[in-house]
């Protein structure tokens, strides 16, 4: 799986990754529900972390099209809900 995270680029990520990435995606999501923006900014930073510690980078003139985009780790509580229209960021 291609996985871009905005403003910093893809990363090949193994499929065996993805049960643990789905559930910090629903923590995640359970904090932009609530509107646990403390829980929110760290659980998105744990997120991000695991992706670029599992995840292989692809080089920056790699143009591969991405099967999950991750937003920014400054990215607001706000914009990540307006992402996520009805569902999680990771499918599955």
């Amino acid at each position: 799986m291609i996985v871009r995270i905005m403003g910093e680029g893809q990363l090949r990520m193994a499929d065996i990754h993805l049960a643990g990435l789905n559930k910090l995606d629903d923590k995640l999501l359970a904090e932009i529900e609530s509107g646990d923006e403390e829980g929110f900014r760290k659980t998105l930073g744990v997120l991000l972390e695991a992706v670029r510690k599992l995840g292989e980078p692809l080089p920056d003139a790699s143009l591969e099209p991405s099967e999950l985009i991750l937003p920014a780790p400054d990215a607001s509580l706000a914009e990540v809900k307006a992402m996520l229209g009805d569902g999680g960021l990771i499918p599955g």
